[in-house]
């Protein structure tokens, strides 16, 4: 039995979901080779440490990765605890500023221990830029620069706009394309995953691999997530994200909530399931064999399995049956405490109810709770409420707060005496 599946198996497998590869017979020919050599490719992804606390947008890429280590490639997560220190110009309008190594050591940490959710950590090797980095001398970083020209920098959008508008460009920030390009060269990469976003330093990678007289790597993006919302991009300020520490009622409950068109999009990048088998569902939808409440549960059961557990999956699905489809609260309902201070109305015998949504997480801004009162969304024990205040007697009271799919029991505690 060879060690890898048939080629044409592993490329549709690969490109579920792609949004780009470069080039796509390069990749052909290289899992030919491994193939027939019996080694497996060395597919890298690098992450510089700036954000450590991850949502389901940053998952699609390490989906990705998972997928090249299903097939039996080596697959290598790079922390860019030396780039880190640069900062990703990518979409700055501005200069980012750089990261202290302490809060680089402390990001990549929980980075390593967040990324295991989804790949296989006897699987994955773990790698730093700084190992190389570290000793760079002046005049390999000299070579190094040598190896590409400013205009072909400023052909990048984010610099060619900051050009054309005068805002200043750090020599710093030229350096991260090529210092994110060596890393293919350091660690030999037949393939580099990144998000559309970062197409332009992972075009660098193939040439300085050129340069340096390797085989240039294949480029493979990834999409960029659509939100709740399913029009912007998953992101916290916007609130439109599903965090991957969320709890598993809160995380099931998210996923119910998207439309039925934006379920394909979340089926094909965030889950392991086959375009093949993805049309299917597709068609018994259509036809009406499945209904799309089911495949929609599914999808959520998948999601929350993939963070937490087969168990937790399935009492989520429960209780989130208990609460929206039987008018039930859910058995283990997350309880938050809020002292009374942080929510007290201007007349002190009131409870701000658009503070309370804030700080029980149910809203990301009292503007937005406010909207969600106006929209008639927001229900106290049940019961809906629209008025911004709610009288409060002065001692200790516990709410069962909804806010849309959204519910938590929360505890106003009055302020402990002295």
């Amino acid at each position: 039995m060879p060690p890898f599946p048939p080629v044409d198996e592993q490329l549709a497998y690969l490109k579920k979901g792609a949004a780009e590869i470069i080039r796509e017979p390069e990749l052909r020919a290289k899992l030919e080779k491994s193939l027939a050599s019996g080694k497996p490719l060395r597919v890298k992804a690098g992450f510089d440490p700036t954000a450590p606390d991850l949502h389901l947008g940053h998952t699609v890429l390490l989906r990705k990765l998972k997928h090249f280590q299903d097939l039996g490639h080596t697959v290598i997560f790079l922390i860019g605890d030396f780039t880190g220190m640069i900062g990703d110009p990518t979409g700055r309008s501005v200069t980012r500023p750089p990261l202290t190594q302490e809060q680089i050591d402390q990001n990549a940490e929980t980075y390593k221990a967040q990324v295991f959710k989804i790949l296989d950590p006897v699987k994955t090797v773990v790698d730093f830029n700084r190992r190389w980095f570290s000793k760079f001398s002046a005049d390999d970083f000299i070579r190094l620069a040598a190896k590409y020209t400013v205009s072909q920098m400023l052909e990048r959008e984010d610099f060619h706009k900051r050009f054309q508008e005068e805002k200043p460009i750090a020599m710093h920030e030229l350096l991260y394309p090529l210092a994110q390009g060596y890393d293919s060269v350091a660690l030999e990469a037949d393939v580099e995953l990144g998000g559309t976003d970062q197409k332009f330093n992972l075009l660098v990678g193939r040439e300085l691999q050129r340069a340096y007289g390797q085989e240039s790597q294949v480029v493979l993006t990834m999409p960029i997530l659509e939100g709740l919302d399913g029009v912007q991009k998953m992101s916290k300020s916007l609130g439109n994200f599903i965090g991957i520490h969320e709890t598993p009622l809160e995380m099931y409950g998210k996923v119910m909530s998207i439309s039925d068109t934006l379920m394909w999009r979340y089926y094909e990048l965030l889950t392991d399931v086959s375009l093949a088998e993805i049309d299917r569902m597709k068609a018994d939808a259509a036809s009406g064999q499945a209904h799309p409440m089911a495949l929609k549960k599914a999808l959520a059961a998948s999601i929350v399995h993939d963070f937490h557990s087969a168990e937790a999956a399935t009492r989520a699905g429960d209780d989130w049956a208990r609460q929206f489809q039987k008018s039930e609260a859910p058995e283990d309902l997350e309880l938050v405490s809020v002292p009374f201070a942080e929510v007290a109305g201007k007349e002190g015998g009131t409870v701000r109810l658009d503070r309370l949504m804030v700080a029980a997480g149910l809203a990301q801004s009292t503007s937005e709770a406010g909207r969600k009162l106006k929209e008639r969304a927001v229900s106290l024990d049940g019961e809906l409420v629209t008025l911004p205040n709610l009288p409060h007697s002065g001692n200790d009271i516990v709410l069962t707060v909804r806010v849309g799919r959204r519910i938590k029991r929360v505890s106003v505690v009055m302020k402990p005496p002295a």
